[in-house]
């Protein structure tokens, strides 16, 4: 039976994959693309693969999605139908030997690594210094502290890059709209958001809790608050602030200071990134609540988009776009 299942789940991958891609109308390319990612997350579930699982749920299909249902609604609104142009044979040849030859490189990397070379045999040992028994979560925040740290410091550049795309006379001021255009839909939406956001917080402080041990962590957390505060906003139940407002600023670099702080006290315990002996979880934990807070704002701000004028002018908050 979980064979018969397994064949099934690739085969409805591969079909919304393969439908994503030349499927013309733009939101049903969407609607697939969603549907692909979290059967691909079903995928990483059967392989025990949970971490990667939440992750690709989240952010691949969830954020990702929305990101992409926004992004039509606001070229509708510029005036382009969202339908794919037909290309040239030779193009769409050359796109499917560049994909078809990325797979087969991909597969043989993957296949050339033996089954007993795997990283478990030399974290499991280090766990136990750590007081916390998830290794990915070890692995993130102790033994590859310093590509974590580094990735928080991206994103928050990314987010920054956004904004600065906006024009002069706008900076600071508010990200685009995200809410609907008024009707029953955005009622609809108003009142689960208002619902969903408190339960985003309970969960993404669980993941974070519960991530020392079991499957979770900062990033996972991260992605539910943004989920939650997406949501909230596109339904109108909250509005998003302007970007000078000091305690969104607070929480927006709050997680990456708060680990590169951290970080440089370890250099009284032998290093930079090194948690003091007894220390290590709580330190972990203070990284991670401040990474999911930083993390949650910062991609919900992404997805909004960079300060635009409203009716008002720069202070006059955003201009309601047509919604999803």
């Amino acid at each position: 039976m979980t064979g018969a299942f397994d064949i099934i789940l690739c085969l409805m991958i591969l079909g919304a994959a393969g439908i994503a891609l030349f499927v013309r109308d733009a939101l049903a390319a969407i609607a697939f693309f969603i549907a692909f990612g979290n059967l691909l997350g079903l995928a990483w579930l059967g392989l025990d693969a949970v971490n990667v699982a939440l992750a690709e749920i989240a952010l691949g299909a969830g954020v990702t999605g929305v990101l992409l249902i926004l992004a039509r609604a606001r070229l509708l609104a510029l005036g382009d139908d969202a339908t794919c142009a037909d290309t040239s044979a030779w193009l769409r040849a050359g796109a499917l030997a560049a994909c078809a030859g990325f797979v087969l490189l991909l597969a043989a990397a993957v296949l050339s690594i033996p089954p007993e070379s795997g990283l478990d045999r030399a974290v499991a040992p280090l766990m136990p210094g750590l007081g916390i028994e998830n290794r990915v979560t070890g692995v993130l925040l102790a033994f590859r502290a310093y590509d974590t740290l580094l990735e928080s410091f991206v994103l928050l550049g990314a987010l920054v890059a956004v904004w600065s795309l906006a024009p002069a006379g706008v900076w600071p001021g508010r990200p685009a709209d995200l809410g609907m255009a008024d009707g029953p839909m955005r009622r609809v939406a108003g009142s689960f958001g208002r619902f969903l956001l408190p339960v985003a917080l309970v969960m993404a402080t669980y993941l974070v809790w519960a991530g020392s041990d079991v499957p979770g962590g900062a990033f996972q957390a991260g992605t539910v608050l943004a989920g939650g505060l997406m949501v909230s906003a596109i339904g109108g139940a909250i509005g998003l602030p302007r970007s000078d407002l000091p305690g969104l600023r607070v929480a927006l670099v709050l997680g990456p200071l708060v680990f590169l702080l951290i970080g440089l006290a370890g250099t009284g315990f032998g290093g930079f990134l090194v948690y003091p002996q007894g220390l290590a979880k709580a330190a972990i934990l203070a990284i991670e609540y401040s990474l999911a807070l930083s993390i949650g704002a910062t991609l919900a701000l992404l997805v909004a988009g960079p300060n635009v004028i409203g009716p008002a002018g720069p202070a006059g908050g955003a201009g309601r776009n047509s919604g999803c």
